[in-house]
């Protein structure tokens, strides 16, 4: 299959000027230097394949946009090569081909132009555009007068409907109330049923695990990870906590490999993902019922103890421990910590350790699920220092007496009246 997006050794550099006489003299005179070069994106390459649902992520300044903008062709490229196999419609910044003075209808008919379709084209999708614009009689009003949602609402009609083969989203969801976000979610599945290509960049991981299967993280205009999502963002949350990809203390670790005899009774994670600044090590966990047995698979309904050991190799005061619970596709449904419960977790000296417990029932739906340790201390200025984190460490199964739509399980009780 030929791929729908190859990107080949691009890199994209600004001229910056420290003074702003700097670019007149410049101009001026062509031989006299007087700008430095701010590299934005450095020598990416990647393959896009049909139907493929790619999520971009990174810290502000990751170069993100400016990769987006080339692939559309906003910005052209300063070394490398983009080669595209069908039709692009971008999210990237809103409402930048309409006109402020022609009305809602009029802009629709203008960007569809845009876009190369023809008026008999554009006729045939107003209807659908305006519908799911949802503007009401604005639509016929200049867009000069809509408010920032109206404006939004329709620029995303008008871009998602020309038919694209390549949908390219940037960070625009969050216009709009809920309603219309879930009628842009629903209409990115739509795209996914046909075999659509989406490039897409939001910083709310739920989003990238439920619309992409693979991830690309971008820092400091370098691609330092291109795969599987579910690992992807782990990796990007371990990005964001401030611990660079290479200063794994424990890169993924093999099943049993650091872990006690609890966590043996379990299906453990081949693809662990362990970090931390080594201060303390998570290195027990499991789940056990009061009688201290192993729970791999448990019914929602039965309390039961979810527990982690940790041992301290520095001293630390107050540390947090928290538990995470997820979605076999990554996406986190349920977790707790000591922080948010304000239990106070006191003082441990350098070798000490600590056995945390959560006791609970877990009302989800029956599916597999993946557990998640960690132990992190709360500084000065408020951020988090990461002690020691274990992602998606071991599987569980949890099971119902009867069948559940959805993620939880809410033990419903039905009162049925006849003729009150």
């Amino acid at each position: 299959m030929e791929p729908i997006i190859s990107v080949k050794n691009v890199s994209k550099r600004y001229k910056v000027f420290g003074r702003k006489k700097d670019v007149i003299v410049e101009a001026m005179f062509p031989r006299v230097k007087r700008h430095t070069y701010f590299t934005a994106v450095e020598n990416i390459s990647f393959d896009v394949f049909p139907g493929e649902s790619v999520g971009i992520v990174g810290c502000n300044g990751a170069g993100k946009s400016t990769l987006l903008k080339m692939i559309t062709g906003v910005v052209a490229p300063t070394e490398g090569t983009i080669t595209l196999g069908g039709r692009v419609s971008s999210l990237l910044e809103l409402g930048t081909a309409f006109n402020p003075e022609l009305t809602g209808r009029e802009n629709v008919y203008q960007h569809g132009q845009i876009f190369g379709l023809t008026n008999a084209e554009i006729k045939a999708r107003e209807q659908e555009i305006i519908d799911f614009a949802d503007i009401g009689d604005h639509i016929d009003q200049p867009v000069k007068t809509y408010s920032s949602g109206m404006f939004a609402r329709l620029a995303f009609a008008c871009a998602i409907n020309v038919d694209p083969d390549i949908l390219i989203v940037d960070e625009v969801l969050s216009v709009g109330d809920m309603a219309f976000q879930m009628k842009c979610f629903k209409k990115f599945e739509q795209f996914k049923e046909r075999k659509k290509t989406i490039l897409f960049v939001s910083h709310n991981t739920n989003d990238i695990l439920t619309n992409c299967s693979r991830v690309m993280i971008l820092q400091k205009g370098a691609c330092i990870f291109d795969g599987d999502a579910k690992e992807g963002v782990e990796r990007y949350k371990k990005l964001m906590s401030g611990v660079e990809m290479t200063q794994n203390k424990a890169e993924p670790q093999k099943p049993g490999e650091k872990t006690g005899k609890m966590a043996d009774s379990f299906e453990q994670n081949e693809k662990l993902l362990v970090y931390g600044d080594g201060k303390a090590d998570i290195i027990d966990y499991g789940v056990c019922d009061d009688a201290d047995r192993p729970l791999s698979v448990m019914n929602n309904t039965d309390p039961v103890r979810i527990m982690f050991k940790v041992k301290f190799n520095e001293a630390v005061e107050d540390p947090i421990f928290a538990l995470s619970i997820k979605s076999f596709k990554g996406v986190e449904v349920a977790g707790a910590n000591t922080e948010l419960y304000k239990v106070a977790t006191g003082s441990f000296a350098a070798g000490e350790t600590a056995v945390v417990e959560f006791r609970q029932s877990i009302p989800l739906a029956p599916d597999k699920y993946s557990l998640s340790f960690g132990c992190v201390k709360r500084l000065e200025n408020g951020e988090l220092e990461i002690l020691d984190r274990h992602y998606d460490a071991i599987f569980v199964d949890i099971t119902s007496d009867r069948p559940s739509p959805g993620i939880l399980d809410i033990k419903t009780e039905f009162s049925i009246r006849r003729n009150a």
